[in-house]
């Protein structure tokens, strides 16, 4: 036994259990900063993520300028549209890929 306490109870103090509180309060710190490397991983990668998306977004709209400068004939859409019976906005879409070009549009669609 050890020593009194204010109220003249004796205590006994077992160095198996401070070992094991020990233990376990490392434990409990382990994990709270493996939780917040956790948190710093995700917020890492969500970073990553946004800046990704914005630069598919930014590419995807170059592209969409790409192509709306590109001039067609309309009659190179209605024919693309009504022979290989499309919607004419895949039409005009395929011939704007193929910079207007009718016959290279028409392969492209019938493979």
């Amino acid at each position: 036994m050890e020593g009194a306490d204010d109220g003249g109870i004796e205590r006994v103090v077992d160095s198996k259990d401070l070992q094991q509180q020990s233990k376990a309060f490392d434990k409990l710190t382990d994990r709270v900063e493996d939780r917040q490397l956790d948190s710093t991983r995700v917020q890492e990668a969500m970073a990553s993520i946004a800046t990704s998306a914005e630069a598919d977004w930014k590419a995807t709209k170059m592209r969409e300028k790409e192509l709306a400068a590109v001039k067609i004939r309309a009659a190179d859409v209605d024919i693309i549209a009504n022979e290989l019976e499309l919607d004419p906005k895949v039409a005009e879409r395929t011939l704007r890929e193929h910079k207007g070009d009718a016959v290279a549009a028409i392969r492209h669609l019938l493979r």
